[in-house]
């Protein structure tokens, strides 16, 4: 009998940091003209995949491109937390999320920075610890990208993205390198949507023309190759689960 999926988040502080399922939006995305960024299925996917751990307060951090553990210096915007701090020097701002999580036997946990939402001078760390068995809570990290430089964390902002990784599952791939010649039929399909491609994309220079109409090819969005059948599995929405208490 196959073991049930689960993922379980024990609280080991009175209050700790917020979870919530990864959601779809991001702010430059919706920034972008006509919210073309949402048209790259593959980045609006990833957006989706996963739970996020969100700060508890907004603060600004700075680091004096010192090796110390006073070296990052922080302001809160209202109430302080200790879950926000330095523990390890050399520029590293760390979050502790409170929790200690236990996963499904033989799952680990993919902790990571949140998909897709650039900051700028400071980038996230992601480990990959084995929750089914591990007694242990971890920390977030982020590291400085560079000295003298502010950064803003505003409450409720995810700084942390968890996805379960079975842990044996990346070693069963064999991988290989051939020639696209050598699958005649992905060759033809490669071939029929390369020129398609290229075709639309002169099309979107001409004023008034199919391609300059319709934007963008919604080949890949439909889940379609180039002769309209349409794979069964494709997915172009997905909904985590809510955390909830018994």
């Amino acid at each position: 009998m196959k073991d049930k999926l689960q993922i379980t988040a024990y609280e080991v502080i009175e209050d700790p940091m917020p979870l919530q399922p990864a959601e779809r939006t991001r702010q430059w995305m919706e920034d972008t003209v006509d919210r073309f960024a949402y048209r790259c299925l593959p980045v609006a996917i990833a957006n989706q995949v996963g739970w996020d751990i969100l700060c508890p307060v907004a603060f600004t951090a700075r680091w004096n491109g010192k090796q110390g553990l006073k070296d990052i210096s922080l302001k809160f915007h209202g109430k302080p937390s200790a879950l926000i701090g330095s523990h390890f020097g050399h520029g590293v701002l760390t979050f502790s999320p409170g929790y200690l999580f236990r996963t499904t036997r033989s799952h680990n946990l993919w902790v990571k920075g949140p998909t897709n939402c650039p900051k700028d001078g400071i980038a996230p760390l992601e480990g990959l610890i084995e929750t089914d068995w591990a007694p242990f809570s971890f920390t977030m990290n982020w590291k400085f990208t560079r000295a003298r430089h502010k950064v803003r964390f505003e409450e409720g902002e995810p700084i942390c993205r968890i996805i379960p990784y079975p842990r044996h599952y990346i070693r069963k791939f064999e991988p290989k390198i051939k020639n696209i010649n050598e699958n005649a039929k992905l060759y033809q399909q490669y071939v029929e949507w390369r020129e398609s491609r290229l075709a639309f994309n002169e099309g979107l220079k001409e004023a008034g023309s199919d391609a300059a109409r319709e934007k963008w090819q919604r080949d890949y969005m439909k889940g379609q190759d180039q002769k309209g059948n349409t794979f069964a599995g494709h997915e172009t929405k997905i909904q985590m689960k809510d955390f909830k208490r018994n």
